[in-house]
């Protein structure tokens, strides 16, 4: 593929005589290089941002459901558990959307399911603090707040592993395929 669609694939760069690059920073991106292609250069996959945001609703969705069954049986109160699984929607799309992105950054092991694994530990941290801390603005109640966030841990964490494990079967999204490991799936 050219580097500058102007020059052949053969073109030189006079000072050190080599081939061009494709991203040469002396001139800033040329015309046909996305920072999509770049990106997949140096991650090895790239997912959307559409891709992340589907992500993130249909995990809430399920993530929803559970934290308001959660708050239903600890608070009693269906009025409370909806103010904390509602507020969540909001907040948890926002952290998992970053959580996501921030997964990006991280090439190891792109399609195993270790990496769902660690990936479902990872956000149950973060779920799990946000969960705390809106379960004791709306019932001002410590322990209930702590038994809301510490069920959600067993069962969130099953759950998100298994959303990960069906988003790897969807190609929907996916602006380059991540390169296949070497080593066995485990």
């Amino acid at each position: 593929m050219a580097w500058n669609s102007r020059r052949p694939d053969n073109a030189t760069r006079r000072d050190l005589g080599r081939p061009a690059p494709v991203h040469d920073p002396f001139r800033g991106f040329e015309p046909d290089v996305t920072v999509a292609k770049l990106d997949a250069n140096i991650l090895g996959s790239v997912d959307s941002h559409a891709r992340a945001v589907a992500k993130a609703v249909t995990w809430r969705v399920i993530g929803t459901a559970d934290t308001f069954l959660w708050g239903l049986i600890f608070t009693g109160h269906p009025g409370k558990a909806f103010a904390i699984a509602g507020t969540e929607i909001l907040t948890k799309i926002i952290l998992y959307y970053l959580h996501e992105r921030a997964w990006r950054l991280f090439r190891w092991a792109p399609n195993a399911r270790t990496r769902s694994l660690v990936k479902a530990i990872t956000w149950r941290v973060v779920g799990s603090l946000d969960t705390f801390g809106l379960s004791f603005l709306f019932t001002r109640d410590f322990s209930v707040s702590g038994m809301i966030a510490t069920a959600e841990v067993v069962t969130k964490i099953f759950l998100y592993y298994l959303h990960e494990r069906a988003w790897r079967r969807v190609a929907w999204g996916r602006l380059e395929e991540a390169k296949p490991e070497t080593a066995p799936i485990t």
